[in-house]
């Protein structure tokens, strides 16, 4: 009775367009991790194990001389393991912060866009 309500629970937990099926417990479709504040869109510059490094440019106006520079943030971000073998150096994704994961990890890679 108790093994069939936990497979109950891993299958209504599976993603909705996703047919693989992942056991990660840092992935927010099918682990226990949750996503709030802010989300980015940016490149992979990166890949290190099951962790990102994903660069944006921003634009930023500069009042002393009335013009706008180009500035660049970098964010390291995980990757579940359902999209790990989509995610490629140079893709284009989305990130959304959640708590943090490890020293420098904030962040969770959400989809792949290009």
């Amino acid at each position: 009775m108790v093994q069939e309500q936990k497979i109950k629970q891993e299958m209504n937990k599976e993603d909705k367009g996703n047919t693989d099926f992942c056991k990660d417990s840092r992935c927010p479709n099918h682990g226990d991790i949750s996503v709030r504040g802010r989300s980015f869109k940016g490149y992979v510059k990166k890949i290190v194990g099951s962790r990102a490094v994903v660069e944006w440019e921003r634009i930023l106006y500069v009042p002393k001389y009335e013009r706008y520079e180009k500035r660049r943030s970098k964010m390291h971000s995980h990757i579940p393991s359902c999209i790990l073998n989509k995610v490629k150096q140079g893709s284009y994704v989305l990130i959304g912060e959640c708590r943090p994961l490890s020293k420098i990890t904030h962040s969770i890679v959400l989809e792949v866009l290009k």
